[in-house]
């Protein structure tokens, strides 16, 4: 087992309230209308809030995944940090052992913000992931919330 780790940060023209509410709170609503073509779908089960879980579905645009179903271990509304972890799905059992995730919603202004992302996961095997699947790791959240950023900001009504 290799452990690893990745960061992004993304700056995006939407307050740290709409992107937080959007992005952390209703992404389990907003994803699949936001990037149909590659959420198929997704499920909450509980409040949302820590403990609760998050099981999304892939297009077949995301083969091999078929789904991830994660558990939202903090949802902090104060420091909007929030922070899941895969518990099934996803690239568990394939090429990770463990997967989770960080993101912090930081204000740099009225209406724009800063997304600070951390993954941090464990291979499997002996050997580190390829370096390209790290690179996906790492652009993979900064596209979601560019998506999430277009999305909002041709919605003004949405998140407000």
């Amino acid at each position: 087992m290799v452990a690893g780790c990745c960061t992004n940060e993304v700056t995006v023209n939407v307050s740290v309230h709409r992107m937080w509410k959007a992005a952390a709170c209703e992404d389990h609503i907003l994803l699949p209308k936001i990037i149909p073509q590659y959420f198929a779908g997704a499920e909450l089960v509980g409040d949302g809030e820590a403990g609760s879980t998050k099981t999304f579905h892939f297009t077949p645009a995301a083969e091999p995944l078929t789904f991830v179903k994660d558990h939202v271990e903090v949802l902090d509304h104060g420091s909007h940090t929030m922070r899941y972890k895969a518990i099934e799905g996803g690239h568990l059992g394939r090429t990770l052992k463990s997967h989770a995730f960080e993101v912090k919603f930081e204000a740099a202004g009225a209406d724009s913000c800063v997304v600070k992302t951390k993954t941090e996961y464990d291979t499997i095997d002996d050997a580190p992931l390829p370096e390209d699947e790290v690179q996906k790791m790492t652009d993979v959240p900064v596209r979601m919330m560019k998506s999430v950023e277009a999305y909002l900001i041709a919605n003004p009504g949405v998140c407000a």
